[in-house]
């Protein structure tokens, strides 16, 4: 459970890290910069707690591809970006690969678990 809550602050963390990078606009403003650096920095170190319990695979899978899913999400209302039908499907086909790796991984922890009983 820990590691969930870890893996989830690592998410948060990078999405606002990302959003930080839209806002510093290459660097130019001083504290979205900074925002960077804290963002993708505790990104990283909650990331690296997660890992203590959960599989890296399926740790970076879910961080990079839910990460990836809100920070579109965030550029749709925030900055107005556009959201075809295309990059909707795509997103829900990268969060359907995320929870399908994942949902693979923990039958396969329960098969090897029985098997040893």
């Amino acid at each position: 459970m820990k590691g969930i809550l870890y893996l989830a602050a690592a998410i948060l963390s990078e999405v606002f890290g990302s959003t930080m990078l839209k806002l510093s606009d290459g660097f130019t403003h001083l504290l979205p910069a900074l925002g960077v650096i804290a963002g993708i920095g505790a990104s990283f170190m909650f990331l690296s707690f997660s890992l203590k319990t959960i599989d890296l695979s399926s740790a970076y899978a879910t961080w990079s591809g839910v990460g990836t899913a809100l920070t579109a999400v965030v550029g749709f209302f925030v900055f107005k970006e556009a959201m075809t039908i295309k990059m909707i499907i795509g997103l829900i086909l990268v969060i359907a690969g995320v929870a399908l790796l994942n949902h693979s991984k923990s039958q396969k922890a329960k098969k090897d678990q029985t098997a040893r009983s």
